[in-house]
């Protein structure tokens, strides 16, 4: 399965020359706990940093710094991993593994958001591959113990 098509394309974005407060009250209205910085170009918007809830916290509040003053792109992470919508969903968690993150943005071959995947979205993508798989084992264990039952009526074939 590839990135882009399990990814949330309702993505919610801001400009770096947002708010802070303007970023976290987006949060709270999509109920997210991060929102991707864009860039805009060409007239597309491109990925250029990410700002958390823990970001606000740690970095503004924390910091006691005005967060009405303070802009996005002055606390967002600027080391921003994106993966492509073409990339398969084991070669993203391996990288989301490796750098420690929990949400990617998924851009367009041109460089353009298209979708945000999070550690959510592929837990519950790998939960009903594995629901699937204990449903296959038990159908198949049904199937032998009705092969092999030997009361009146079962279908054995031993003798």
């Amino acid at each position: 399965m590839l990135a882009g098509e399990i990814c949330n394309r309702d993505v919610v974005f801001v400009r770096r020359d947002e708010t802070v407060i303007d970023a976290a009250k987006r949060m709270r209205k999509y109920h997210v706990g991060a929102v991707v910085a864009v860039d805009e170009r060409g007239g597309r918007r491109v990925p250029a940093g990410a700002l958390t809830d823990r970001d606000i916290v740690v970095e503004v509040i924390a910091g006691d710094v005005a967060p009405g003053v303070i802009r996005v792109g002055d606390v967002m992470c600027p080391e921003l991993l994106t993966v492509r919508e073409s990339d398969h969903v084991a070669d993203v968690l391996d990288l989301m593994q490796q750098k420690g993150v929990r949400r990617v943005p998924v851009i367009a071959d041109s460089g353009e958001l298209e979708g945000i995947l999070a550690l959510d979205d592929l837990l519950e993508l790998f939960a009903g591959q594995f629901a699937d798989v204990r449903a296959l084992l038990d159908r198949e264990l049904k199937r032998e113990q009705a092969r092999h039952d030997p009361s009146p009526g079962g279908t054995s074939t031993i003798q």
